[in-house]
């Protein structure tokens, strides 16, 4: 297990689960957010062939309404 930071919030997770399934676990829509990792955007395309790392940093957006 490894601890990465998300949205400011401390989450444990284990290293070999892809990032679209660690999204889904957390609550998150994954068509309808926007994720950065360490301050890189990441294409939604890739969040299944991408893998978290101990420390990593991630800050998931969803669009906000209104006018």
């Amino acid at each position: 297990m490894i601890s990465v930071s998300v949205n400011n919030e401390v989450k444990q997770c284990d290293d070999s689960r892809e990032l679209s399934e660690l999204l889904r676990e957390w609550g998150f829509e994954c068509e309808k957010i926007a994720v950065a990792i360490n301050g890189d955007f990441v294409p939604r395309s890739q969040y299944s062939a991408c893998q978290l790392k101990a420390g990593d940093q991630l800050d998931v957006l969803a669009p906000v309404q209104g006018g």
